[in-house]
């Protein structure tokens, strides 16, 4: 039987918080946390648009990298509103199985 693999968003979500509850200057995370969350959304704006380079360059290598950093960074602001990973989660199950378009249209006041 094959052994179920790790919840890594979980787990880095978990530091995040961590680093958040107890900074220290060798931190990235706190430093980040720190520094607002004006500095957070730049950091989520640089990494999305280095995902839409690397997917344009079609490097698979670089787009799985760059794609790394943009959910680390997602973690870091879902972490600094105090939004549980579970909260994405229970969304994108909520939208498992209607329609895009359908999804969109009920969103559009």
């Amino acid at each position: 039987m094959e052994k179920p693999k790790d919840d890594i968003i979980a787990a880095v979500y978990r530091v995040i918080q961590e680093r958040k509850a107890n900074p220290n200057e060798s931190s990235y995370t706190a430093s980040l946390m720190a520094k607002g969350v004006d500095k957070i959304l730049k950091k989520v704006g640089e990494e999305a648009t280095e995902v839409v380079i690397a997917g344009k360059g079609g490097k698979r290598e670089e787009i799985i990298y760059e794609t790394a950093d943009l959910i680390f960074h997602s973690l870091v602001l879902l972490g600094f509103y105090d939004i549980d990973p579970e909260e994405v989660y229970a969304e994108l199950r909520r939208r498992f199985g209607i329609s895009g378009i359908e999804e969109k249209e009920s969103r559009v006041g």
